[in-house]
């Protein structure tokens, strides 16, 4: 008997099956709980093959849960991209029309035909890296929500308010100089010291997260924070959310993954470009950020700048053009762990020393966002 596709359309509390052989041949479906009981009735049923693999829509989305299930079980399961099962529906049926059968028959079909598919795998430290960045990103937004909200109230309490950039101990000594009489005021600095009693909390929640991402950092050997501008929270925002660098085959692959790689906009005989808004925006800000600090100080990512500048591109395609060394770094880290050397060690490169400079201010100012290309005078 020939190798069988179990394709699954998962969701949250259900979850659709579809066996089919390599002919193409229904064996069996349905559908099934994704609660202990359901799950093992669906795994009963798919171990009657013996050569299986299953195929799970999403597994990065909506099927990660029950796509580490089976491989924790010791299933085969690969990842079907979206876009691919519903390729395959639309070829299939003729429409767009979708159900849960004819989805998970999609899956199957399109995991049958194609190739290369992505194998699932158990979730590793880049998995609790990716949690730990977006709890960390998280108490950054509640915090400042938390000053915003005690920036209004010391406003009306205060003649003239508070400064922008304000600690919990400045906030609470501002506090202790006002002593209102009327309801409102005294309500309103009760609420005030509410939210500084919750800023400091927050602080707190703030400093614990970013010691913890930096001793995870260390543990996985990367030399992302060797680049200028590459702290312990950009770096796993990188190793969390790229993962396997593999997955790209070319740099151009990665540049369009992050939002880097610019949209042509040419007409006639003018080549321009306009600004991509596609992508993993969370990479795109975290190299946005390591180029604007590069360009502060006097490094290799300064002088690459200035050689696109000189090439005819603009301030923000120049910019863009930074994500090759972080996919070098990458490449690098993930060569060594299959390697399996002595420990983990440090990328060598020319790149990886820092020299700290005079900040230039024609690089602290880039302009507004153009589409235009710069043309290299004569």
């Amino acid at each position: 008997m020939g190798q069988v596709i179990i394709g699954m359309d998962p969701h949250k509390r259900s979850a659709t099956i579809e066996i089919i052989n390599d002919r193409e041949k229904v064996l069996a479906q349905g559908r099934f709980g994704t609660d202990r009981d359901g799950y093992q009735t669906m795994l009963k049923l798919g171990r009657q093959h013996k050569d299986r693999i299953w195929a799970v829509e999403g597994c990065n989305g909506i099927g990660r849960h029950i796509a580490q299930r089976l491989v924790a079980d010791g299933e085969t399961v690969v990842d079907v991209p979206a876009k691919l099962s519903a390729r395959a529906r639309v070829f299939d049926t003729g429409q767009g029309r979708k159900t849960d059968p004819v989805d998970a028959h999609s899956v199957a079909v399109a995991a049958l035909r194609s190739k290369g598919l992505r194998q699932v795998t158990v979730d590793d430290t880049t998995v609790a890296l990716r949690l730990l960045v977006d709890r960390r990103d998280g108490l950054g937004h509640a915090r400042t929500d938390l000053l915003n909200r005690i920036h209004k109230l010391l406003l009306e309490l205060l003649p003239g308010g508070a400064k922008k950039f304000l600690s919990a101990p400045q906030a609470r000594a501002l506090l202790n100089t006002i002593r209102p009489r009327d309801l409102v005021g005294r309500t309103r600095r009760r609420l005030a010291s509410e939210l500084i009693t919750e800023l400091v909390q927050v602080d707190k929640k703030i400093k614990a997260a970013d010691k913890e991402l930096t001793e995870l950092v260390e543990t996985t050997g990367s030399s992302l924070q060797d680049l200028n501008g590459t702290g312990p929270s950009g770096a796993a925002r990188l190793i969390g959310d790229v993962a396997d660098i593999s997955r790209f085959a070319t740099r151009g692959h990665f540049a369009s993954w992050n939002g880097t790689a610019p949209l042509d906009a040419s007409s006639g005989d003018q080549q321009r470009h306009r600004l991509s808004r596609a992508g993993n925006r969370r990479i795109n800000r975290a190299l946005h950020i390591m180029a604007v600090v590069q360009l502060r100080h006097d490094t290799e990512g300064r002088a690459y700048y200035r050689r696109k500048l000189a090439a005819g591109k603009t301030p923000m395609e120049a910019m863009r053009t930074q994500a090759p060394a972080v996919r070098h770094r990458l490449q690098a880290n993930d060569q060594r762990r299959q390697e399996s050397r002595d420990g983990p060690g440090r990328t060598r490169g020319g790149d990886s020393s820092i020299q700290r400079g005079r900040p230039d201010p024609h690089d602290r100012h880039f302009g507004t966002v153009t589409s235009r290309t710069r043309r290299t005078p004569a």
